[in-house]
Formats: structure tokens, C-alpha cells, sequence
């Protein structure tokens, strides 16, 4: 008997329990048809729809700048790179193993042609030449003598011949003296500025160990590759703009000094040779330099890179398209081209003189209603035109 009565009262509960939860989904759908539904906002503007970012649907048309659709001069390059180096460049070494006696230069100092860089030790090779010399004082006076007794015929020709052979032989050991002698004077063979160097006096140097670079650096040459394809569009004189990493934003202009006259077998390209001037001396040897070389130029529409909204493969603008009182967005797919000094050629897709969206394309959406930032606002109590819906 209590157990019939303990499930009677159990059911009754469930059977509460569902009435009042049946009666509060009633309530709430109620509530929410009368306010529009959970897809709309005050005012029964779709939620999402009505401004996006600033404005909206609470605030009205969000507020964009604008640029224009204009005619652009594009030019066409081949980019290619190259490496810096200086008019002429060099390494100076010993002839001979020596110590050094003393260093006539600085670090980064600019020399003329034949300045004395390096003395090196050379106590043996003046000694050398002063017994040269002697020697050949000493012959001339003989092959005077016997010229001079050739002359009376107290001499045969051959002995005369023998003693001038003498004298002249005494001359070229001199002049040999005297090379031996320059050995160790190290001199610039071109004007340039030398390079950082740790040679100091009573260093030891060998033949062939560095003891300084030297460099012209008043031209920089930059040697360069081009795909034979392109050949019949280069030339000596031909005008070139380069940059460098160094030097973000700058561009060096210079020229086609000399085209190889050959073409590489297994790359099919030519090397090119292209000059820069460099009076201010901020291009160095070494660096690595983007050539841009001209293949034309030509006029196309053109936008800020900013105006232009990438979606995988595709590229969009916003265009500005005035509706009643208002104007809206549409979103356009466009056709792109070159890309220079930020801005990007439209091949097809916009005209010139149209109006686009310059900047903060995620903040808007197609057929959204926007005011043009620096124009007046609409009317109090005047309402954007309403969205057409797409064909």
C-alpha cells in the first residue's frame, strides 16, 4: 500500500516538473518572435548586416577613406643579382720574405697611384747596389780606355768590343740591384682606399701572404647574369636601377658599361657588367645588389596595395556605388599586374576615376552602406538605402 502510494506521488512530480518547463519554452519563443527573432537586432536590421565594424546597425554606415582608380606608368624589369666589387681591387703581398721596417698608412685611408704603403728591411739590397754601381763605374772607365786606344790602333776591335760588353753587363747589374731594391718598397699600383690591416713594423712577411687590400671604389662594377631570351632587349649604355639590402627603400641608378661576348653553354645566359657610380662611398665590395633591368614600359589603372583584398588565387576591390540617399559597397574581383613603389597594376577589373576603399577591407562587407570619411553625415531621421539582394 505505501509503495502504490510512493509511485503515485513520484508521477505527480514528473508530471509538474514538465508543465512548468513546457510553460517557460512558450514564454521565451513568445518573447523572441515579438523582438524579431535571435537573427535580428533593434530596429529589425539583420545582425551583422547592418554596418560591421564602426557604425553598424547601433550607428549607422561605417566610415571608410577613399582612393581613386588611376593611370599608372608601370615599367617591366628582369631582377637579377650581383655582386659588388670595386672599379679595380687588389691584395698587395711581398715579393720577397722580409721583416717589416715600417707601415705608411692608416686603416681605411685613401691613396694616390704609387704611394709607399709597406718599407720592408733592406740593409742587403742597398749594399747590393752600391757594389753594382761600383762595378760599373769601374767598367765604364775601362771600355773608355780601350776605346780610346781601338781609336790610336793600339787596340784590337775585339778587345773593345769586349770591354763595352763588360760595361753593359756592369749596367744591367745594377738595374737589377735597384729591382731587388724596390721589392721592398710596397707601393699602390691605383689610386683607392686600403683596407684594415694587422702588419705592423717587425712583422715577418712571405711571398704571397696579404698584407692590405686596396680598392677603387669611386665606380662599383656588379657583374650579372641574363637569360639568353632577353638579349635582343639589352645594350652598353642601357640604363639600370638597383637596391640594396643594406639600404632599404634607396635605389642606385647606373648603366650597361659592357656585355660579354659570349654566351654560357650550360646556363644560356650572358653576363652583363653594370657601373654605379659610388662618389659618396656607401656601396662596398662584397655587397649583393638587385639590377633591375628595363624591358618597357606601360600605362594601366592602378590602386594602393592597401585598396586591394587577396583571397587565396583571387584579388578584390571595394568599389564605392551611390544607392538613394546612400552609398554602399561592392566587392569586385580584379585582375592584377605589377607591383612598384606601392601600387599595384590593374590589368582588368576597375576603370580609372572609380571610387574604392582605401584601407580596412576586413572591417566591411559587400552591399554594406558606408560614408566616405571627411564628407558630411546624413540627415537626422534620413535612412541608408536597403541592401538589394544579389541577382
Amino acid at each position: 500500500m505505501i509503495r502504490r502510494h510512493f509511485f503515485l506521488v513520484a508521477a505527480l512530480v514528473v508530471l509538474a516538473v514538465m508543465v512548468v518547463v513546457g510553460g517557460y519554452k512558450v514564454l521565451t519563443k513568445g518573447s523572441a518572435g515579438a523582438g524579431g527573432g535571435p537573427g535580428m537586432a533593434q530596429g529589425g536590421a539583420p545582425q551583422g548586416k547592418g554596418g560591421g565594424g564602426r557604425g553598424g546597425a547601433f550607428g549607422g554606415p561605417t566610415l571608410v577613406s577613399v582612393a581613386t582608380v588611376q593611370p599608372r606608368v608601370f615599367e617591366e624589369t628582369i631582377e637579377v643579382l650581383g655582386v659588388a666589387k670595386g672599379r679595380q681591387s687588389v691584395t698587395l703581398t711581398a715579393a720577397a720574405t722580409q721583416l717589416v721596417e715600417r707601415v705608411r698608412f692608416s686603416d681605411g685611408q685613401r691613396v694616390p697611384r704609387g704611394a709607399v704603403l709597406v718599407e720592408l728591411k733592406d740593409t742587403e739590397q742597398n749594399a747590393g747596389v752600391a757594389q753594382a754601381e761600383a762595378r760599373q763605374v769601374e767598367a765604364r772607365r775601362a771600355y773608355d780606355r780601350y776605346r780610346s786606344l781601338g781609336e790610336q790602333g793600339w787596340a784590337s776591335k775585339a778587345q773593345v768590343d769586349q770591354y763595352e760588353a763588360a760595361w753593359r753587363s756592369a749596367q744591367a747589374d745594377v738595374a737589377a740591384a735597384k729591382a731587388r731594391q724596390g721589392d721592398r718598397m710596397i707601393r699602390a699600383p691605383f689610386a683607392g682606399v686600403v683596407g684594415l690591416s694587422d702588419v705592423a713594423p717587425g712583422a715577418l712577411v712571405n711571398p704571397g701572404a696579404p698584407i692590405v687590400t686596396l680598392d677603387d671604389v669611386s665606380v662599383i662594377r656588379v657583374d650579372f647574369q641574363v637569360p639568353e631570351r632577353y638579349l635582343g632587349q639589352l645594350r652598353e649604355g642601357q640604363s639600370l636601377l638597383a637596391t640594396a639590402d643594406a639600404y632599404p627603400g634607396e635605389t642606385i641608378t647606373g648603366r650597361i658599361a659592357q656585355l660579354d661576348t659570349r654566351v654560357d653553354e650550360r646556363t644560356r645566359a650572358i653576363t652583363a657588367r653594370a657601373e654605379f657610380p659610388n662618389a659618396s662611398g656607401k656601396l662596398k665590395p662584397g655587397m649583393l645588389i638587385r639590377v633591375g633591368v628595363s624591358r618597357g614600359q606601360r600605362t594601366n589603372p592602378s590602386a594602393p596595395e592597401a585598396a586591394i583584398s587577396v583571397q587565396g588565387d583571387a584579388a578584390f576591390v571595394y568599389v564605392l556605388q551611390s544607392r538613394g540617399q546612400g552609398t554602399m559597397v561592392e566587392q569586385r574581383p580584379i585582375v592584377t599586374g605589377l607591383r612598384q613603389h606601392g601600387f599595384v597594376e590593374i590589368t582588368d577589373g576597375a576603370k580609372p576615376g572609380e571610387r574604392i576603399v582605401a584601407d580596412g577591407l576586413n572591417k566591411i562587407q559587400p552591399g554594406q552602406p558606408v560614408r566616405v570619411a571627411g564628407a558630411a553625415p546624413p540627415a537626422a531621421g534620413a535612412r541608408p538605402a536597403t541592401p538589394r539582394p544579389a541577382a
